[in-house]
């Protein structure tokens, strides 16, 4: 399963990166939300998971997963946010705190999506 890490902190990006894939999952990098797009509105690229970070430089990451949800209505979005408490996740999908544990990281993704 290919999973969309949405994060412009390139350390807790390749950390989130690291634990995906030793879970199993392949995980695909953007550094911003325009990179993001541009890979969820490439119809060949396979998607089952879009894990984004709320603070994005160039877009919130809430307005990242609407439009994300315009082009592939049904993909699962997870945010991760250091300020969890104070954040309302949308409709339809999820939330992880940031610092979180991988074993925390794990157990949401799988929560989500089940077993690659």
């Amino acid at each position: 399963m290919h999973l969309l890490v949405v994060e412009d902190d390139d350390i807790v990006r390749m950390l989130i990166v690291e634990v995906l894939g030793e879970l199993g999952y392949t995980a695909i990098e953007a550094d911003s939300a325009g990179a993001a797009l541009k890979i969820i509105e490439d119809p060949d690229q396979p998607l089952a998971l879009l894990m984004t970070d709320v603070g994005l430089p160039d877009l919130r990451g809430e307005e990242l997963a609407a439009k994300a949800r315009e082009v592939r209505p049904l993909l699962p979005v997870l945010f991760a946010s250091g300020y969890a408490e104070s954040f309302t996740v949308p409709e339809g999908m999820h939330l992880i705190g940031k610092p979180f544990s991988i074993d925390q990281l794990r157990d949401k993704v799988l929560e989500i999506l089940g077993a690659p």
